[in-house]
């Protein structure tokens, strides 16, 4: 199974069409036909009913899309780091949540650029599942999130914990309503949250990442919660505002990576990002304000180059 095949499985699955697949990657419908047979004979399964209206997934060929999927962008990285120029002597990519991205990584990638000129980085993000996938099936040299799983071969590290608070654009906005945006960061805030807020009702809104809670209440109001260091430019013109007494509640931020992988690549990019973590790191405890669930306290971490401050725990 090469990787003409694969892409072609992929573009069938998506168009639903022997043709249009033929149109997308440039071959006869022939060809297209040849490539589809030969994996449902290495496989041993039918992967698409053809009809009039075009093709659809067996359940196989349903089962199959998942791996095709992964068994193409392992062919892509293959490429990316083989077909280096001469000029780069190896490649490293990293994945992370959004949140993640905004003020602390574009550092790290500012200081491994600096620090290693013939270093190829490639950024990626996504959300946990995908930057999971990428670091078991070697996609991904490094990822950082917020709920990592915990897998046979895989390294995980602490590296600082985020405060989240609520942010308004009401000043005195005090309660919960229907216009509250429940941003999912995921298990651990899931419970803090239902511990602080045990009788809410399911939100009317909801949204998958901070960055697409704060676009809802700054264009339509109503509050939400993410990441004091990314609310802090907002906090600062006065477009939002702190909620009176909101709690503020810790999540942890993980990076993950192979313990199989002990290249000398992966060991100074872990060393720049710890280097830039305790850097942004300052002394000194702080009383949580009431509402606040109890937990280990820690300093806060400024990233974003003086864009706010967020507690975190030292990293270890």
């Amino acid at each position: 199974m090469d990787s003409q095949q694969i892409n072609t499985f992929l573009a069938v699955a998506a168009h639903g069409s022997f043709q249009e697949a033929a149109t997308r990657v440039h071959v006869t419908q022939s060809t297209v036909s040849a490539r589809i047979q030969a994996i449902e004979q290495e496989l041993n399964a039918r992967l698409f009913v053809r009809n009039r209206s075009g093709a659809t997934l067996t359940a196989a060929g349903q089962r199959f899309l998942r791996h095709a999927k992964t068994l193409a962008l392992t062919f892509d990285q293959a490429r990316h780091d083989v077909g280096l120029p001469s000029r780069f002597r190896g490649s490293l990519r990293i994945g992370a949540r959004i949140a993640l991205w905004d003020g602390l990584l574009p550092l790290w990638v500012g200081r491994m650029r600096a620090q290693a000129p013939d270093l190829s980085i490639n950024s990626d993000i996504g959300f946990e599942e995908d930057l999971m996938r990428g670091i078991i099936v070697g996609t991904l040299d490094l990822a950082l999130m917020y709920s990592p799983r915990h897998c046979a071969g895989l390294q995980i590290e602490h590296l600082f914990d985020e405060t989240l608070v609520r942010v308004c654009s009401d000043p005195q906005d005090t309660a919960l309503d229907d216009s509250y945006v429940y941003v999912d960061w995921g298990p651990t805030f899931y419970a803090q949250h239902q511990q602080v807020y045990p009788d809410l009702e399911r939100p009317a809104l909801m949204a998958n990442i901070g960055w697409l809670g704060l676009q809802l209440i700054l264009a339509n109001g109503g509050s939400c919660f993410v990441p004091e260091r990314i609310a802090a430019s907002s906090l600062r013109d006065g477009s939002l505002h702190l909620a009176p007494h909101g709690p503020r509640f810790r999540l942890p931020a993980y990076v993950v990576h192979s313990s199989q992988d002990d290249s000398s690549m992966l060991d100074m990019a872990l060393g720049v990002l710890r280097a830039l973590v305790r850097e942004q790191t300052t002394g000194g405890d702080a009383e949580p304000e009431e509402g606040a669930p109890s937990g280990r306290r820690g300093g806060a971490i400024q990233v974003a180059r003086g864009e706010g401050k967020s507690s975190g725990r030292r990293s270890r």
